[in-house]
């Protein structure tokens, strides 16, 4: 049985920025993320989200536009976790050892960190001829809640996700994902806050990018039983919501089919 201070868990405080990204211009977009952040973080919160690459967009030049795990952008999520007292997350383009990820930062106020390698890279995009894959899963704490975190493409592959033993409370995405499968965004989304009985943060971009495709944002927070906590479409967008872990655990308490699920393993 889970312990009472577990089930009595603080609200966690989530503030997303829908972000419009200036093509492969790393300056401009810190810049700009940091003039956001300034006029629109008006209350402490626990988290700051950003987009998939919010540092260049969702660029192939990775050799061109990648950093040192020490470089410019880590500096400026340390600085800026700092500054805000809260963790800060996203991806950026990070070369280790010659080899290239799509890489999503939890930085902590601490200046300390983990990252997660984005595991299902977009073929139909060619991410696959110039990123190598991550095969660790992560979950991370925050005020005690169980975060797992995704990167865009991930969102599309269920058994990835699958939230086994409910190991996780929140499934954390951010994305680039382009407005032609915005349906699809949408409805897969609320299907992995469904099926895995978690909260699901999801948080995308706007804007065209250098290819001139479009994004159309449609960030959203949907909680375990598919209900819409927050959602914006189209529109640059910084906002802070709260979620709740008595009601998470109340949906689970009262529809406790997660004991149920198959077990496998996965074999990446």
């Amino acid at each position: 049985m889970e312990s009472e201070n577990y089930l009595n868990l603080q609200n966690l405080k989530i503030t997303v920025f829908q972000a419009y990204l200036f093509w492969e211009n790393v300056d401009k977009n810190l810049q700009n993320i940091s003039l956001r952040l300034a006029s629109g973080v008006r209350e402490k919160t626990d988290l700051i989200v950003l987009p998939e690459m919010f540092n260049t967009g969702f660029t192939m030049k990775a050799q061109e536009l990648a950093e040192e795990m020490g470089g410019k952008t880590m500096q400026w999520l340390k600085k800026t976790a700092i500054q805000y007292d809260c963790v800060i997350t996203g991806t950026l383009i990070i070369n280790e050892n010659g080899k290239y990820f799509n890489r999503m930062i939890w930085m902590l106020p601490n200046g300390e960190y983990q990252f997660y390698d984005k595991h299902h890279l977009f073929g139909m995009g060619d991410e696959d001829k110039h990123y190598t894959l991550g095969t660790k899963q992560l979950i991370v704490e925050l005020k005690g809640w169980k975060i797992r975190l995704a990167i865009c493409y991930d969102l599309r592959f269920p058994v990835w996700l699958r939230n086994k033993n409910a190991e996780y409370d929140v499934l954390l995405l951010v994305a680039s994902w382009p407005d032609k499968r915005s349906s699809h965004w949408r409805t897969l989304i609320h299907a992995r806050a469904i099926e895995n009985q978690s909260y699901v943060v999801a948080v995308n971009r706007v804007g065209h990018d250098g290819n001139q495709v479009y994004h159309s944002g449609h960030s959203m927070c949907i909680d375990p039983h598919g209900n819409t906590i927050y959602y914006k479409p189209e529109d640059e967008d910084l906002y802070t919501f709260s979620i709740n872990y008595a009601e998470l655990e109340k949906i689970r308490r009262q529809f406790p089919f997660l004991r149920d699920a198959d077990d496998f393993k996965i074999n990446s």
